[in-house]
């Protein structure tokens, strides 16, 4: 019995150092995982915030590059043609002495706050035989530049509206009979002719409109006759001829006054001058204000009081 006590507590001990041994082992093993987890902890945080920064970095890298990346401003192509040739000189003697014989002297220059945009010049003429009446004639020209802009387009691109705005016009005169047009070849880009009889108190007018665009300029030549007291009325065919031929002359003079050497009207208005004749590349702004209106037969000049005297 005595052994048998003794094997128990040795048996007992023997339970009691193995369970010794496990909390042990148990409590080592805690021991080494917790620095481990402190380890993986510190890592995971170290790697987070390396993202982080490198996401910042890379944001700004690209906030950066975005702002060298400047978007360019607006162009348009430059207006062909930059100034106007002098309104008065664009007619030849000649051509005058045709058209209005009695006045090829008398032309009187428009007013215009900028001569290299908008310019204009008329001429009249009465031819009195005395008893028989008297011719009358009235010969208008006016021309308008637009400059190339951002925002209206370029200078070609609003000729080419206004060019078929003042054709529109000439067709749609108030109180015009038999009116007629045609085109008009070898003057500019494109032209034409519009002809019409009308009545007014001092006769029956035969009034000729050519519309003309050259580049960016658009000339509108105004040409209108009539037989007063008595005098026969004139042939409309003619005096559409005499038109087209005259406006075919404006258009050289717009050519001429932008080609090297070529003489036309400046900024200052001074006269003439010397130039490539293409823009320098500067969009400029079309004209605020309309040309210098070409006068429509029913604002045209008419006989004067003193008709019964040459001019």
């Amino acid at each position: 019995m005595q052994r048998v006590a003794q094997r128990d507590d040795r048996d007992d001990q023997r339970d009691q150092r193995d369970r010794r041994a496990g909390r042990l082992r148990r409590a080592l093993v805690c021991a080494a995982a917790v620095p481990m987890v402190f380890v993986a902890a510190g890592c995971s945080s170290d790697s987070g915030s390396d993202s982080k920064d490198a996401g910042s970095a890379g944001q700004a890298t690209s906030s950066s590059s975005g702002d060298t990346s400047v978007n360019p401003s607006p162009t348009v192509q430059a207006a062909a043609y930059r100034k106007l040739p002098e309104s008065c000189a664009v007619l030849s003697k000649k051509t005058l002495g045709e058209l209005v014989p009695k006045g090829a002297k008398s032309g009187k220059e428009g007013s215009s706050d900028d001569v290299a945009t908008r310019a204009s010049c008329s001429w009249s003429s009465l031819d009195s035989n005395g008893v028989k009446g008297s011719q009358f004639r009235w010969l208008n020209v006016s021309l308008l530049r637009f400059d190339s802009d951002v925002n209206r387009g370029t200078g070609e691109e609003q000729a080419k509206a206004y060019y078929s705005k003042q054709v529109q016009g000439a067709l749609a005169v108030s109180g015009a009979k038999n009116t007629k047009s045609e085109p008009v070849a070898g003057t500019g880009n494109e032209a034409t002719a519009v002809r019409y009889d009308l009545k007014k108190k001092e006769g029956s007018f035969k009034q000729q409109t050519v519309v003309a665009r050259v580049e960016n300029v658009v000339i509108t030549l105004d040409y209108n006759g009539a037989g007063l007291a008595g005098e026969k009325t004139p042939d409309a065919a003619d005096l559409t001829k005499a038109a087209e031929k005259a406006a075919k002359e404006v258009a050289a003079a717009v050519t001429s006054a932008n080609s090297q050497g070529g003489t036309g009207s400046t900024g200052s208005g001074s006269g003439s001058g010397t130039g490539s004749g293409k823009d320098s590349g500067t969009a400029k702004p079309s004209p605020s204000k309309s040309a210098s209106k070409s006068a429509s037969p029913s604002s045209s000049a008419s006989p004067s009081k003193s008709a019964s005297k040459k001019s």
